[in-house]
């Protein structure tokens, strides 16, 4: 977030700003109505006029508000306002038109409706720019909460993503090596990439699209070991203009699942097919489909975190940019996804 003066001096921007706001409605009370051609006259009693109303509007807008009217307590917040406005009108009636003016406006009381047409629109105008004022800041750190709550959820769901993807891949790393495969250290070797890009490259809120795409061809090729000859694999891209941007780690949970639901049910035949494109525009296309049998075993396997914890990230981040669709076939397993990138 941009840092401001208001953000980080409240308490001064507010009391700047009511300086600026009197001086301006001052300026504007001082004009001669009967005199036009002279755009102020000011005179001592013009102060001591404003004044009156100065004090009143202070009492609504810093007590009266906060007290009465914030908390809904409107009838309170009414009454209270209607014994102040009175006493405005009896102070610059019974005082000041008098001290002021005591041989013209002092000598008789003009009536609380020409009353009223003097002091409630300085005072609306003083006390409305306050409510305007708190409005704003009040928004103002809405917005901060929200992002607040966005970023820290945002980081609970990515932290979700690693130990649920060690936890997969560290009990099939467990299983080669009792076995003695051969394929052991290559697998390490792109766990260690994998982890690399986990752990250091994506802790922006986004990444360059061309990373986040070797991210996961290293992603699908290790688990590509772990199926050997049981199966065909086919990762393609189709065009990639260069400089946008896309939420690291975001599609990984889809290639995650298109492997861990094919291994589970079958032994052999195993038919993954990842397909990624974006246009000139920044509209990126993404299929993963992935074939699996349907049998005892799969009935007993537990929903993972993956797919609920994609779906909020993509609700947080891309809300009106994006179009996920996840069909479950008889044989087939099936995800589309359309989503509108940005650039930096």
């Amino acid at each position: 977030m941009r840092s401001t003066f208001l953000q980080h001096h409240p308490a001064k921007g507010e009391f700047l700003f009511q300086c600026i706001l009197h001086a301006l409605v001052f300026s504007f009370y001082t004009i001669d109505r009967h005199h036009p051609d002279v755009l102020y006259t000011f005179e001592f009693y013009h102060f001591l006029f404003f004044l009156n109303y100065t004090w009143a509007n202070l009492l609504i807008s810093y007590v009266f508000l906060p007290r009465y009217f914030y908390p809904k307590k409107y009838l309170q917040f009414t009454f209270a306002t209607v014994l102040l406005v009175a006493l405005v009108i009896l102070i610059e009636e019974s005082v000041l038109e008098r001290w002021f003016f005591p041989d013209s406006r002092g000598t008789n009381f003009p009536g609380v409706i020409f009353s009223l047409g003097q002091v409630l629109p300085i005072l609306a105008i003083l006390s409305g720019f306050k409510f305007a004022w708190d409005a704003l800041l009040k928004q103002r750190q809405l917005d901060e909460l929200k992002a607040m709550v966005r970023e820290s959820e945002l980081a609970f769901l990515k932290s979700q993503i690693n130990p649920h993807f060690l936890f997969n891949n560290l009990n099939n790393l467990y299983a080669y090596s009792v076995e003695g495969s051969p394929k052991t250290p290559e697998i390490i070797l792109e766990l260690s990439a994998v982890l690399r890009y986990m752990l250091y490259e994506c802790r922006e809120a986004s990444v360059p699209l061309s990373k986040e795409i070797e991210h996961l061809r290293n992603f699908s090729q290790l688990y590509e070991l772990q199926i050997e000859d049981r199966g065909e694999v086919s990762f393609q891209t189709g065009n990639i203009p260069p400089g946008f941007h896309i939420a690291p780690l975001i599609l990984t949970v889809f290639i995650e699942n298109a492997f861990k639901h094919s291994q589970s049910g079958q032994s052999e035949k195993i038919v993954i097919k990842i397909h990624l494109e974006v246009d000139n525009n920044g509209l990126l296309k993404f299929s993963c489909h992935n074939n699996y049998i349907l049998g005892p075993e799969r009935k007993s396997t537990p929903k993972g975190i993956g797919l609920e914890n994609v779906r909020k990230r993509f609700d947080l981040l891309y809300p009106d940019s994006h179009k996920l669709t996840i069909k479950q076939l008889d044989t087939e397993y099936r995800v589309t996804l359309t989503l509108q990138l940005r650039k930096p």
